[in-house]
């Protein structure tokens, strides 16, 4: 469309403006849906508002996060029991030629740490988790603990031996283990011995959290079930995190802060991705590091939360001008990942609609038609 006649720009002016105003309808009729901006289906159409009520809700949530869902790692402590490759002091009161043993052979494809132990005089659990001993022979002590080991064998020598005095302890643990993973300073596998295994202690010999790690975010493996572990939010609530129990074949893994990063985008001073402070961020304090709503293409009525739970979508929204909405931003807490998104005014929408259809036609239509 040419601009260089004046009479044509002003007949062509009502034209451009009914055009402008259907553009505007348009864009307001496509705020409603915050799924066509995203291009997701399976986006709620109706977002749930962020009032006093949902705060009470998810502090409830919160209490209770790892409540019923850790009751399987709150066991009390047991006993150590024997197994497969461990490794056994043995010796009998006055009976020095029973202590003798050749030193245990390592296994195949054996790491320093049990070649060394396997290099010890000792008595060896076998794959069947006995023992060849004199006198006794065989000897199947999987399962037990060092006291019941020590009671089994005294009975057996008592055929052959009058009052024998055994002394019996573990001389390397090999035969229970876990793995640490993750934001630890020495990830790897951690032998079970005869104290407990308790997440911190397994965190403890890990080296402990580096400065790279969210303790927030600690995540135990076992059977194929994932256990979320929070740490700071367990002695908030005044639990002791030494009474969350490992057992044999655990993986502990704790993830690093750059994976709980939320993301803050829209119509915002400075769009950016934030890292949540020991595993907590208020949705006031993303949009204040953030720099806060842009003046003047911001919607305060529109300030939207999205968050995902697996394979569904949250979508919540806050109204930044009703009273109180600083007290709700404050108290609404943020969960690693989620997008906080400010959408723009109805103008800011028509405006830059406007310019990608037609740029540069509304100033030189609004131009000419004062002439």
């Amino acid at each position: 469309m040419s601009m260089s006649n004046p009479r044509h720009c002003r007949l062509q002016l009502p034209g451009l403006l009914m055009i402008c105003g259907s553009l505007l309808m348009a864009g307001c009729a496509n705020r409603s849906a915050l799924s066509d901006s995203t291009g997701r289906a399976d986006l709620p159409a109706k977002p749930v508002l962020i009032t006093a009520a949902l705060i009470a809700e998810q502090r409830s949530a919160r209490k209770q996060r790892g409540g019923d869902d850790l009751a399987a790692l709150r066991t009390a402590p047991s006993a150590y029991t024997l197994g497969p490759g461990d490794l056994l002091a043995i010796s009998v009161y006055k009976n020095a030629d029973l202590t003798m043993s050749v030193p245990a052979a390592a296994a195949p494809g054996a790491v320093a740490d049990e070649q060394n132990a396997a290099a010890q005089q000792g008595f060896l659990l076998n794959a069947a988790g006995a023992i060849q001993f004199p006198l006794v022979g065989e000897l199947v002590l999987q399962g037990l603990t060092v006291a019941q080991a020590r009671a089994l064998l005294t009975e057996r020598l008592a055929k052959y031996l009058q009052r024998p005095s055994v002394k019996l302890h573990v001389q390397a643990f090999r035969s229970q283990r876990i793995y640490v993973d993750g934001e630890v300073k020495q990830p790897g596998v951690q032998a079970i011995n005869d104290l407990p295994m308790t997440v911190t202690e397994a965190i403890n010999r890990a080296g402990g959290i580096t400065a790279a790690g969210d303790q927030s975010q600690l995540w135990l493996l076992r059977d194929g079930h994932r256990y979320h572990i929070d740490l700071p939010l367990l002695v908030q609530h005044g639990e002791d995190p030494n009474h969350l129990l490992m057992r044999s074949g655990d993986v502990l893994r704790v993830t690093a802060l750059d994976e709980s990063k939320v993301f803050v985008s829209g119509e915002v001073v400075t769009p950016k991705a934030l890292l949540m402070h020991s595993g907590r961020l208020s949705l006031n304090e993303a949009i204040g590091e953030a720099g806060g709503i842009n003046p003047l293409s911001g919607d305060a009525r529109r300030v939207f939360v999205v968050r995902r739970r697996q394979d569904t979508i949250e979508l919540y929204q806050l109204d930044a001008r009703d009273t109180g909405a600083l007290a709700l931003a404050e108290s609404f807490e943020l969960a690693p990942r989620d997008l906080v998104f400010i959408d723009a005014t109805g103008l800011a929408h028509w405006h830059r609609t406007l310019s990608l259809i037609i740029p540069g036609a509304l100033t030189s239509a609004v131009s000419a038609g004062k002439q």
